[in-house]
């Protein structure tokens, strides 16, 4: 079988798919669809308040007021009756010192971060320095 005439076969059988598939797109784009209408939940209706100047701000204050998730965050009502419940369960560990390193000691990267670093900041406050004639 001679190239050319393959290559004729081929576009006949892709000229003939793209055709086939064509039909059965226009055939759903020209049958009207039928769109099931749910009820919307009922929302709260809440006035606006005006929390801020910046729009947008005000719009995302004013869903969280309308919400009431919040009201209930760490299993009760958060109010100032409850601050050292919540100053001590996220920041009770740094109070005792029990802070746990933030990078493991043995991992090789962590020398970049436990270094001391003075000397070369001392350097190039030098070097700055005589760039500038100080």
């Amino acid at each position: 079988m001679k190239v050319n005439r393959l290559k004729m076969i081929i576009r006949e059988v892709v000229r003939e798919e793209i055709r086939l598939g064509l039909k059965e797109i226009i055939g759903e784009v020209s049958q009207p669809k039928q769109q099931v209408s749910q009820p919307k939940p009922k929302e709260k209706v809440a006035e606006k308040k005006n929390y801020s100047s910046n729009s947008v701000l005000n719009d995302v204050l004013n869903e969280t007021a309308m919400g009431d998730d919040w009201k209930t965050l760490g299993g009760g009502k958060l109010d100032s009756s409850r601050i050292n419940d919540v100053v001590s369960q996220n920041y009770g560990d740094l109070v005792n010192g029990e802070s746990q390193p933030a990078v493991n000691p043995n991992d090789p990267m962590s020398q970049f971060l436990n270094k001391d670093y003075s000397g070369v900041l001392k350097k190039t406050k030098d070097i700055d320095d005589r760039k500038h004639g100080r």
